[in-house]
């Protein structure tokens, strides 16, 4: 079963309001476990003036350090291709897709040629599984953060100091992972009764054992079965004699 874990960093909380994503990191998962492969960039937001001060707190980065990356329009095919037909995991999904969604839309106007290519025109809602709100159903009344969720499951989120896409989808793809039934990919339970049913056909083997050489009568000489006896009757108890 492979699924992709996706987290996005923007310039601000609205793409409505021209807020725009400056970074996605993705991870794929075979049967819950990471396999090492990614998908991670960082994108030019074209913005005018410098990285609202709440959203570079968060992330970091500035829109110099942005100004050569890519634009959106020139990332969205190797990003669709990533994650195929394949579940995405995401913690608030609503954001994350709210923003993706919003970008795709911008190409039908800014870069049709590249709208006209990618498969589908928005996520799939159908492709979604939001962390957020399965954390809301098992924790009701809890704070369900990401990082409430790491403290509850004892999940180290800080790693290298401030919040990055592909850092968070690591982390995110850890609470997953205790959200679906803890620390155990890919473990399968014996069938009822099969070690005791492996133990019996062991008994009965051994009960059944027939040597493939059986051994010769003559094979312990006269003075060794006089030897034998000798050291034994020297014994207090002894059940040969």
């Amino acid at each position: 079963m492979r699924e992709v874990v996706l987290d996005t960093e923007t310039t601000g909380l609205n793409p409505d309001k021209g807020d725009r994503i400056v970074e996605i990191g993705a991870i794929e998962l075979i049967n819950h476990i990471p396999t090492g492969n990614t998908f991670h960039c960082y994108l030019n937001p074209l913005l005018e003036g410098e990285m609202p001060f709440e959203s570079f707190k968060v992330h970091g980065l500035s829109v110099d350090f942005l100004k050569d990356k890519p634009l959106f329009s020139e990332i969205i095919e190797n990003l669709v291709i990533f994650i195929g037909g394949s579940k995405l995991i995401i913690h608030n999904a609503k954001f994350d897709i709210g923003f993706i969604n919003h970008e795709i839309q911008r190409l039908e106007i800014s870069d049709v040629d590249t709208y006209d290519k990618l498969p589908y025109k928005e996520i799939p809602s159908e492709n979604i599984i939001d962390t957020l709100e399965i954390a809301k159903k098992t924790y009701p009344g809890k704070s369900v953060s990401l990082d409430s969720l790491c403290m509850k499951f004892g999940i180290d989120n800080k790693r290298k100091g401030k919040h990055g896409a592909l850092i968070d989808s690591e982390i995110l793809s850890e609470v997953y992972l205790e959200l679906t039934g803890g620390k155990q990919p890919g473990f399968e339970f014996s069938q009822v009764g099969s070690e005791t049913d492996d133990r019996n056909r062991k008994t009965i083997e051994k009960r059944n054992f027939i040597r493939k050489n059986p051994l010769a009568e003559n094979r312990v000489s006269q003075k060794e079965m006089e030897l034998h006896k000798e050291f034994i009757s020297k014994m207090k108890k002894n059940f040969w004699y």
